[in-house]
């Protein structure tokens, strides 16, 4: 039986973040990809994710703007937003997206909101 997997991208210049994250995945059947920079995941390039997972807050390219270039070439990605600045979770920048979470966020939250917009 040769089942396959959902890629879902993580990019977080928290290392330790993508490490946690990357294990949930796993252990739920996804296959994950884990980089530290936008930059990092543009140059691996979009054609194999099936969903992508991005920080907001990061040096350099931040994730509103990794979602924006996302979403010209793939606009069909799901794509979570997750941050540790609350004040984002209200600005309208952050809309628009699979899903929004805020960092503690609950494990089984983003499982399930994964897997619905993979269902979709």
């Amino acid at each position: 039986m040769n089942k396959t997997r959902h890629v879902v991208a993580i990019v977080d210049d928290d290392a330790r973040l993508l490490e946690s994250v990357s294990d949930l995945l796993e252990s739920a059947g996804y296959v994950a990809r884990s980089f530290p920079s936008a930059g990092s995941l543009l140059a691996s390039g979009l054609s194999d994710l099936d969903v992508l997972i991005t920080d907001i807050g990061m040096p350099g390219m931040d994730g509103l703007e990794l979602r924006d270039r996302v979403k010209k070439s793939r606009p069909e990605l799901p794509v979570f937003l997750i941050t540790g600045r609350h004040e984002i979770a209200d600005q309208g920048r952050a809309q628009g997206n699979s899903g929004f979470f805020r960092k503690p966020f609950d494990a089984q939250a983003l499982l399930a909101a994964i897997a619905n917009a993979l269902d979709k």
